[in-house]
């Protein structure tokens, strides 16, 4: 159980017990009927401290009725073509499960431009995919292997990452806010692939800076990571950026256009757009005005994880005002 002693789950169990009905409620959402390992979540999130653990549940809690996250797959972003264009610039999907039953999500961090609608749309479909998998993919995934699966691996697509990144800084820290505060633990590793010199020198800076726990999920691979990758997964399952022979990645590889995990018209795409406009009732509108982004309230990040992206927006603005860079960041080996 880890940092999650029995006595601090009971006590924990304790002091949920007794809040108030409608925090019991969305807690429903969150826990899925799985309590203790939720309660573990969280105690893990704050090195074990039961008061502290407690306090962030809470809140997270509070967050989720004030921003009403429990309505939030009733309220797809419409109409299609313009979530296609929220899709194309937010790259992210589910590529297929580890043999262990887990979860792929594929995110293409280096080449997504989050130009096409404003940042309340892409916080938006963040919490909905976020939602999606809690309460659809994981129980979908546990009924099948008939054990508990309430986490997920991730695979990172640095190839295209541009010093250009340094404008996407506000709303990279307000989605990874979202994350840190309210679905701690839900990753079990984070595997970076296509790694190019930005990433190198940036990881060097921010490493330091990352809490042990966190630094133990991240492993950057060679290249593409497939080889690494077909230990845990079955090759169907890899994203489409590590199937091909050399590093690099683009949305459209000249395969079929399915394979590609971001694009909307991929099965898990399809299902989860499926699913939030059957939860809606409501036909398609015509503008995307009509409707609007859902807006939700970000509470302020721990002081620790603000320290971090304040060092790495310092860190891009200095490699961005210089006139060249050395070429040995591109030959430069990165220790996981």
């Amino acid at each position: 159980m880890g940092l999650a002693s029995q006595e601090a789950i009971n006590q924990f169990k304790a002091l949920m017990d007794q809040v108030d009905e409608p925090l019991k409620r969305t807690f429903k959402n969150v826990h899925q009927g799985y309590i203790v390992e939720t309660l573990e979540r969280f105690l893990k999130a704050r090195e074990g401290n039961v008061t502290k653990a407690h306090k962030m549940l809470v809140d997270s809690l509070n967050w989720r009725l004030q921003n009403g996250i429990d309505e939030i797959l009733a309220k797809p972003i419409i109409p299609t073509n313009f979530y296609r264009g929220v899709r194309d610039s937010q790259l992210i999907g589910v590529s297929g499960y580890t043999r262990e039953g887990l979860p792929v999500f594929a995110i293409g961090a280096g080449l997504s431009t989050f130009d096409k609608a404003s940042i309340h749309y892409y916080v938006q479909s963040h919490i909905q995919i976020n939602e999606y998998r809690d309460r659809v993919i994981l129980p979908t995934a546990t009924k099948k292997n008939g054990k508990y699966i309430g986490k997920c691996v991730k695979v990172l697509d640095m190839s295209g990452l541009k010093l250009s990144a340094l404008n996407q800084i506000k709303l990279l820290t307000t989605i990874s806010t979202v994350d840190d505060l309210n679905y701690p633990e839900k990753t079990i590793t984070y595997y970076i692939v296509n790694v190019p010199y930005v990433f190198s020198a940036c990881w060097k800076v921010v490493k330091p800076l990352l809490q042990e726990r966190t630094k133990l999920k991240v492993q950057v691979l060679q290249g593409n990571g497939r080889e690494e990758l077909l230990k845990i997964m079955d090759y169907p399952s890899l994203p489409h950026f590590c199937r091909r022979s050399g590093s690099g990645s683009s949305s459209g590889s000249g395969s079929d256009i399915t394979s590609d995990c971001y694009s909307l018209d991929h099965p898990f795409h399809q299902e989860l757009y499926s699913y939030m406009k059957q939860l809606s009732g409501v036909h398609e509108p015509k503008e995307a005005a009509k409707q609007g982004s859902v807006h939700v309230e970000v509470p302020l990040g721990d002081p620790e994880n603000e320290e971090i992206h304040k060092t790495l927006e310092s860190e891009l603005k200095k490699l961005r005002n210089r006139k060249s860079l050395s070429g040995s960041f591109q030959n430069s080996k990165i220790a996981d």
